[in-house]
């Protein structure tokens, strides 16, 4: 079988379908030149490819060692419904490459105007200069030009040239594809490590900012007692796939952290984006066999990125010699996992529980119980029918999905895959 840009590049959706179930694979890898499976997957005007690997965790706004993103390859190929797909996404349409120039840059100069007109409509900006002092509609063909400056002046633009400026942040705070390195490696040498700052701390461990071989990276640090050869083996086998687990950084926030916080503002549809960005991320782990079992789904287990996705964090899945027992966030978890034993309940129907709660978090911005200690909580859910209250003004849809997703019955509650169509027809409204 080709690498995986060839089969992007060609639109094999097959093969990459086969190739992104493979858990080793990593989709945000990049080749020589820096270019993601999204990339060429934009570049060539596959779509279908593209909902594949959005939907899996591909990053909106990677750039190659041009500083392109998907969204200036289709601009400048003229791939209408793709660039819709990406700005949909939260593509950044002002994002510039090395040359200074913008996605609507490239769709001027190739003469796309329906993308142009696009690019606009989601903010571009028409007067932005590049670094040779040129700005979209220098590009432009005259009717194009008259076309975006009447757009512009009813979005309320300003029609003075933006001077390009050096973005000395480069580097730093733009996502690019990873190299590979670190998910090919069996274990890595804590020597190698450079720890710089933590960023959170729990009963499991330490999560800091650290640097491995010239990446930005989050490491997670155990909090182990009595370490023995068993718990080494144990390590080892219990998912060999999750064992070298690194995070790409920089990341914004956890959201549990956002919701007390009121420097980002959660709207309804950002809600519904986080919402999907969790629900495609439980559809796929829930897929995995064995699964991933010791992972409780909440809000302190989830990191929000620079391009505002939310991502599970993986260094919170717990090791069976971690905590056994041991429940410290019982607002998130089913009634029947605070009453019976792991083994006897349906972990995936647990897992949906779990996700209602996040869900009426995003849209209460609320926390679950706040005026109750765990004890009380995990005392009164499991015992006492204690439920997160819906509060008057909910979307009747986001009403009626946690109602599914919060069923009494564990039989009768969806699964990951099933919700995953639905957020996206909410998120489309």
């Amino acid at each position: 079988m080709d690498d995986i840009f060839t089969q992007c590049r060609e639109g094999n959706s097959v093969a990459v379908r086969l190739w992104l179930d493979n858990t080793e694979n990593d989709l945000n890898l990049g080749d020589d030149h820096g270019f993601s499976p999204l990339h060429w997957a934009c570049r060539e005007g596959r779509s279908g490819v593209v909902d594949m690997l959005i939907m899996r965790g591909g990053r909106i706004n990677v750039m190659n060692r041009g500083d392109d993103t998907p969204l200036h390859l289709a601009a400048s190929h003229g791939h209408r419904d793709i660039v819709a797909k990406l700005i949909q996404c939260k593509a950044d349409p002002n994002t510039v490459n090395e040359h200074g120039n913008t996605p609507l840059h490239y769709a001027c100069f190739w003469g796309h105007d329906e993308v142009a007109e696009d690019l606009v409509a989601s903010g571009a900006q028409v007067c932005v200069c590049n670094r040779y002092g040129q700005t979209p509609m220098d590009k432009a063909k005259p009717h194009l030009k008259q076309l975006l400056q009447e757009k512009a002046e009813k979005m309320g633009q300003s029609l003075s040239k933006i001077p390009y400026k050096e973005t000395f942040w480069k580097g730093t705070m733009r996502t690019r594809p990873r190299n590979g390195t670190l998910n090919k490696q069996a274990g890595i040498d804590y020597k190698q490590l450079s720890l710089l700052a933590k960023i959170n701390e729990n009963q499991s461990g330490e999560l800091w900012q650290g640097r491995w071989q010239g990446d930005e990276i989050v490491v997670k640090v155990l909090q182990v007692r009595d370490w023995t050869t068993r718990k080494s083996r144990d390590f080892n086998e219990e998912h060999p796939k999750l064992r070298c687990n690194t995070i790409k950084y920089p990341f914004l926030l956890f959201l549990f952290i956002l919701f007390s916080s009121s420097a980002l503002v959660v709207d309804q549809s950002q809600a519904v984006k986080f919402a999907l960005d969790i629900a495609s991320g439980m559809a796929f782990l829930h897929t995995l066999e064995p699964m991933v079992s010791r992972l409780y789904l909440n809000s302190k287990h989830i990191m929000i990125d620079e391009d505002m996705t939310a991502r599970i964090s993986m260094a919170d899945a717990k090791l069976s010699f971690q905590c056994p027992g041991r429940m410290y966030s019982p607002a998130w978890m089913a009634p029947e996992a605070l009453q019976k034993r792991p083994e006897d309940i349906n972990r995936r129907s647990a897992d949906m529980w779990s996700f209602a709660v996040l869900l009426w978090e995003l849209v209460t911005r609320e926390v679950p119980f706040a005026d109750l200690s765990n004890m009380e909580i995990g005392m009164k859910v499991a015992l006492e029918g204690l439920r997160p209250t819906i509060p008057p003004g909910i979307s009747p849809h986001i009403c009626k999905l946690m109602r599914l997703c919060m069923n009494e019955d564990p039989a009768k509650r969806p699964k990951f895959d099933m919700i995953v169509p639905i957020l996206e027809k909410m998120q489309e409204k």
